[in-house]
């Protein structure tokens, strides 16, 4: 059970880059390091399209960084990079010691990604049991949200600190325009 009125200064937010629909082969990631709402450095790797290191990249990621002493918190921009990477969630929240914060602006289709996952992508039965095991994305703050590590207050809390504009935290939207500009060469549209 999460401790309650903790605050998270320190939080970095990861994002995949856009990629074509086509491409097979590693996705770019980007990460972000804020500290309040102060951009303090950036992080990058890459992740399989559809595959199945994107756990183990964002460990390697956080914890191997200049910053990773003083993280206290790991947003993500869904549940999955690169397609359907998907992140074992506990996972992650347990290898690095910090709570873990899922992000989506709405609430995703679970019926469409279950069938993708089951029907297209190979390993797709072990990647929707990662899915389901997070349970329901539940709305906070005008956002959809799943939690590990931190109460619901807590989460609430994190994003209302972290929102000056909009309704996407600094740590991902800034991930998400950084992502965007590094593929495209300009960064564009909405996290």
């Amino acid at each position: 059970m999460a401790t309650t009125g903790r605050t998270f200064s320190h939080i970095v937010g990861f994002d995949d880059c856009p990629f074509p629909r086509g491409h097979r082969g590693d996705v770019p990631i980007v990460g972000t390091v804020f500290s309040g709402l102060r951009l303090e450095g950036v992080l990058s790797g890459k992740v399989r399209r559809d595959g199945v290191n994107s756990t183990r990249e964002l460990i390697r990621l956080a914890g191997s960084s200049r910053f990773a002493a003083h993280l206290q918190l790991v947003m993500l921009q869904g549940v999955a990079l690169a397609g359907f990477n998907v992140i074992d969630v506990p996972r992650l929240h347990a290898e690095l010691g910090l709570p873990v914060l899922v992000v989506a602006r709405r609430a995703p289709r679970q019926g469409a990604m279950r069938r993708a996952l089951l029907e297209r992508i190979p390993g797709g039965a072990r990647k929707w049991a990662l899915v389901e095991r997070l349970g329901e994305m539940e709305p906070l703050a005008g956002i959809y949200v799943q939690r590990v590590g931190l109460s619901r207050e807590e989460a609430a809390a994190a994003i209302r600190a972290t929102t000056p504009h909009g309704s996407v935290p600094e740590p991902l939207r800034v991930a998400h325009l950084i992502a965007g500009g590094v593929a495209m060469g300009e960064s564009r549209g909405r996290v």
